[in-house]
């Protein structure tokens, strides 16, 4: 494998941080996270996962940025600065390298398939045959059935992923920097006016006062912790892959602690707003609460919002924010595919994009029926695993100075004192038992 050379970037902080927080923010923050928080008891889920949050979000969020800069590469050439570095040996580092890149791209085309599903019923709230199809549930539910089939998406998947990889064909500032600049502040400027409407419901209440609720002894339930890391881990997208491309595009003055601390509270703010959002409303349409998965949001909340009064304009605001959310993660998720097509075989961004697209789009039809089997294979083994050996090749391989330097170039304060111990003592292990805990539990949240 070849060296790889750093074609774009990031232009502004603002711009690389929203990157970030848009690839953090998905749809484990809108339909996994407030089933957690409703699964597991308000408060009793919330405490557990804000500590790992802050773990994770000072360590293996810095790390991937970092490790991403101080080498201008992705996973691949990471990897082998990495074992260049401690045994000459690079092209060791590039072939491991290639396991988050092509858990990256796994994960990529698993959620083409959701997010055919996600523009489909954005067209249809905005056409208003969502709201048309009243609260009957057999109607919903048939709805989703036909969507979520064999082939049942295939027009849908094909003009998400065209949007998608629109943005991504623009480059990292015109495009990724730029969209997300756009999709963000909208995402969360629409989750507020939700949040707020959905406040003034009746019976909305009882769903805040479940979310602030706190059972001590549910602290002592060891799975609680497990989901509450699970999600944590996954959500601040920690996996060897995207938040580690997108530091190769950051300048060299970005201070990467601040940048991951402030990518941390956007996106832990943004599952909160879903939260706020999802589980009054359920409560105020009576809806069962702890029905997970793609049904919660595209059949159970589609019934409680056509009840609601002005539900269609509550049905398109809120699927007009799932799509800012699926195309900001799904851009991320295809980003180290690209640029590893970029950097390891010469093509330029445009054939890259047009490379990676074509097969994801082409294989993302093909797995419809198996989408959640496949999904539930790259979340529970590749997606840790990658994590665990970025963290490794940065700590341990590369070593201990070329770990500070990196966190440390840019910053304000010298973070080595902490970070390094807590990285390579504590996140590593945490990293590796997310991997044995998800095959243990089929999966950690």
């Amino acid at each position: 494998m070849g060296a790889e050379k750093k074609k774009d970037g990031f232009d502004s902080k603002i711009g690389f941080i929203l990157a970030c927080v848009g690839s953090a923010v998905g749809m484990g923050n809108i339909w996994r996270f407030p089933i957690m928080v409703s699964k597991f008891g308000g408060l009793t889920f919330l405490i557990p996962y804000f500590i790992f949050v802050v773990l994770i979000g000072s360590t293996g969020v810095i790390e991937e940025m970092a490790f991403g800069r101080a080498t201008g590469f992705g996973p691949i050439g990471a990897f082998g600065t990495a074992t260049e570095m401690k045994s000459g040996n690079r092209k060791l580092g590039e072939t491991i390298g290639l396991i988050p890149v092509l858990g990256s791209m796994a994960l990529a085309i698993g959620y083409s398939c959701v997010i055919g599903w996600i523009f489909k019923y954005a067209w249809m709230a905005i056409t208003g045959s969502l709201y048309a199809m009243g609260t009957d549930m057999d109607t919903i539910g048939g709805t989703f059935g036909m969507t979520a089939s064999a082939w049942g998406a295939n027009v849908w998947i094909i003009i998400a992923l065209v949007v998608s990889f629109a943005i991504m064909a623009a480059g990292i500032a015109s495009g990724i920097e730029a969209a997300n600049k756009v999709m963000m502040p909208a995402l969360f400027g629409l989750f507020v006016i939700l949040a707020i409407y959905v406040g003034f419901l009746p019976g909305a209440s009882e769903g805040y006062k479940y979310i602030f609720t706190l059972n001590p002894s549910g602290l002592a339930n060891p799975q609680v912790w497990v989901f509450a890391f699970g999600q944590a881990f996954f959500s601040l997208s920690i996996a060897g892959n995207g938040t580690l491309i997108y530091g190769s595009y950051v300048s060299k003055t970005e201070d990467i602690p601040s940048s991951a601390r402030n990518v941390a509270l956007f996106d832990t703010i943004a599952a909160l707003l879903a939260a706020f959002v999802i589980i009054p409303a359920m409560a105020a349409g009576n809806g069962p609460l702890d029905s997970g998965g793609p049904g919660l949001m595209f059949i159970y909340l589609v019934n409680v919002m056509n009840a609601m009064p002005g539900g269609r304009i509550v049905g398109l605001v809120f699927f007009i924010c799932v799509v800012f959310a699926a195309v900001s993660s799904i851009v991320n998720l295809y980003e180290a595919p690209v640029a590893t097509m970029q950097q390891q075989f010469g093509l330029s961004r445009h054939a890259a994009v047009g490379v990676v697209g074509v097969i994801g789009c082409v294989v993302a039809i093909c797995i419809q029926a198996i989408v959640s089997e496949w999904m539930d294979v790259v979340s529970i083994y590749i997606c840790p695993l990658g994590a665990a050996l970025a963290a490794i090749m940065f700590f341990h391989v590369a070593g201990k100075k070329f770990a500070c330097d990196a966190a440390n170039e840019g910053g304000k304060k010298d973070i080595s004192g902490w970070f390094y111990p807590l990285g390579a003592y504590v996140f590593i292990p945490l990293a590796i038992l997310a991997l044995i805990l998800g095959a243990v539990y089929g999966g950690i949240g």
